[in-house]
């Protein structure tokens, strides 16, 4: 069965709050540290480690 990362990442994302319940700032914070360190300079060390 091939499901999409997107959705894989919603779900274990949704379960991940729902039972260990982090602060809603921590998530924030993830969420968008993660979304800047991907268009940054260090995309082409972090690369070789996602893969």
């Amino acid at each position: 069965m091939d499901v999409p990362l997107w959705l894989a990442l919603i779900v274990i994302g949704g379960l991940g709050i729902k039972l260990i319940r982090p602060p809603w700032w921590l998530v924030a914070a993830l969420l968008l540290g993660g979304y800047l360190l991907a268009d940054s300079l260090l995309t082409p060390l972090i690369d070789p480690i996602a893969k």
